[in-house]
């Protein structure tokens, strides 16, 4: 039996034109059940330039954060398959279709596109200080988790349904930190977890400062490390927790 995949597409302030072209190559390639937009303070205008395509479109008035646009999206999802995209479609619908292929296939329960695999294409150029930053971020990040991975921040991931209701709970990161602590707790969760190299082309125009999303990711890891220990049962990370007042998960904040 064929599984169903949902696809969400988080934007803010997105240029329009190449949005409207990369969602419907997505909606061509993938044929999916479900696809929708998250897209977080718009301009006036720009939901109505929006309307004709073959997406629901979810509009806040405000900034809720990459990792808090796609948990509210897949949350409305009831596809067997949850996937998302960043909006500036540097990740190409077939690479998004090679991404899913395996959750699709139910031989993992986590497939996290890949920037940094031997294997990947890399189009365009990024600038030195998000080159050295990236790979400085990966390559701690391997130490640090128990998914020892090339790449945790690419903009193209997939989980399984029942997979996602288990790590919900254990998300709470609305920015671009969501995406490693999705790994941590996936993978913390003895979820199986598979990198899938991809083509990717650098896209002009990001809103992420290197440096001060760096500062940002560094800390934010170390407390994705910190709450995949709780769940491994570490009895110092739960003595550590047990003084701290406990942040509430993505899923039980009020918009």
């Amino acid at each position: 039996m064929s599984r169903s995949v949902g696809v969400v597409v988080p934007a803010f302030r997105p240029d329009v034109e190449r949005l409207r072209s990369y969602v419907r190559r997505l909606d061509e390639r993938l044929s999916p059940a479900a696809l929708r937009i998250e897209l977080d303070d718009p301009e006036p205008a720009l939901v109505s330039r929006l309307e004709d395509l073959p997406a629901t479109v979810n509009a806040v008035p405000y900034r809720r954060g990459k990792g808090a646009a796609i948990t509210a999206g897949f949350e409305a999802l009831e596809t067997d398959v949850l996937a998302f995209a960043d909006a500036d479609g540097s990740t190409g619908a077939d690479s998004l279709a090679d991404v899913i292929a395996p959750v699709r296939e139910g031989r993992v329960d986590l497939a996290v596109g890949s920037r940094r695999h031997p294997e990947a294409d890399v189009r365009g150029h990024q600038t030195f200080a998000r080159r050295f930053l990236g790979d400085a971020f990966a390559w701690l990040a391997g130490r640090l988790l128990d998914a020892s991975l090339y790449d945790y921040q690419c903009g193209a991931k997939a989980i399984d349904a029942e997979a996602w209701s288990e790590v919900r709970q254990h998300l709470y990161d609305p920015g671009f930190a969501w995406d490693v602590e999705l790994i941590a707790m996936a993978a913390a969760l003895d979820r199986r977890v598979v990198e899938v190299p991809i083509e990717w082309e650098d896209m002009p125009g990001s809103t992420v400062s290197p440096v001060r999303t760096s500062l940002k990711m560094g800390k934010a890891l170390f407390s994705a490390r910190h709450r995949a220990k709780r769940l491994r049962d570490s009895r110092l990370h739960a003595a550590i927790a047990a003084r701290r007042d406990q942040p509430t998960a993505l899923i039980d904040r009020d918009e």
